[in-house]
């Protein structure tokens, strides 16, 4: 049974504050599937600018910790988070990297809810970020077209798919990836645990070796806030590419997508995408089949 089916026991299971991803895997025969990851990030969605709130000065440490690594590669035009959530460190990191707003930004996550409080908190940080919704799995942009690709800890629940999560990042990043996600090599024993039994991604540079990838930079972070998790830096050279234009592409068929009367549409494969208060929904699931829209939508 679909767990949207379940959704009043969810609610629940959040009102009581018990463990909503444990009550999920429960439901997917132990596996942190991408439903569960998007039904808990959608009831979590709000607290996360109240926690960055309390945690300025990590943030702060955190945020400048990533420009220097950043600064270290070189020229860049484009830039996205994978699982950008809030955008509670985006926006900061963009203010950082880019304060003048010459970037193109993009940012990303499963949940609209997040994203569209995202949307809210990056605008008191004046930063211009096309925020959307998207699967990991399936991002709606074409192959190389953003130079630098970075996440921070939003792969961590894909534990078991950390070769399709870096193929499918590898196949849209037009020069580097940057992960900073769960430090299992670096981590104590209990920390190890802690990991396996939430399902975390792991070793993800050496997934990467051997998908050929080309790994420049592999070492425990130095700024982390919990010591059951900490973070690890990855960084992969993107080699041998054209870079294309970054402009939205249908995850199904992916094709292009052309805004029409204030949705996403693809000619080609007849599939609309919602636009929900100014937030592209591309999610497969959330497209519906409308071979005839142009005829109604010129």
């Amino acid at each position: 049974m679909s767990k949207l089916k379940l959704i009043n026991k969810i609610k629940q299971v959040y009102s009581n504050g018990e463990n909503m991803m444990a009550f999920l895997r429960a439901n997917s025969n132990g596996n942190n599937d991408t439903e569960s990851i998007m039904i808990s990030y959608d009831f979590q969605a709000g607290t996360y600018i109240k926690i960055a709130a309390e945690k300025q000065d990590y943030i702060n440490s955190y945020t400048d910790a990533i420009v220097n690594e950043i600064n270290k590669l070189g020229a860049f035009s484009s830039i996205m988070e994978v699982g950008v959530g809030e955008a509670t460190l985006m926006s900061p990191l963009m203010n950082k990297l880019d304060p003048n707003n010459t970037l193109q930004k993009f940012g990303f996550d499963i949940s609209w809810s997040r994203v569209r409080y995202g949307k809210e908190h990056s605008s008191t940080f004046n930063q211009h970020i096309q925020l959307f919704t998207a699967d990991l799995f399936e991002i709606p942009l074409p192959d190389n077209s953003i130079d630098i690709v970075y996440t921070s800890h939003s792969l961590e629940p894909n534990g078991g798919k950390e070769i399709e999560a870096l193929t499918s990042l590898y196949r849209v990043a037009s020069k580097y990836i940057v992960l900073l996600e769960p430090d299992y090599d670096g981590g104590s024993d209990e920390a190890k645990a802690r990991m396996t039994a939430h399902g975390y991604v792991k070793q993800l540079a050496k997934h990467a070796r051997n998908l050929g990838y080309d790994v420049i930079v592999d070492r425990s972070f130095e700024v982390f806030i919990n010591p059951l998790n900490p973070t690890r830096l990855t960084i992969i050279k993107k080699i041998d590419h054209k870079e294309n234009k970054a402009q939205f592409i249908c995850p199904v068929s992916r094709t292009p997508l052309k805004k029409i009367n204030g949705n996403w549409y693809s000619e080609e494969s007849g599939l609309l995408y919602p636009d929900v208060n100014e937030i592209p929904c591309l999610l497969e699931q959330q497209a519906m089949l409308a071979t005839h829209y142009l005829k109604f939508n010129q």
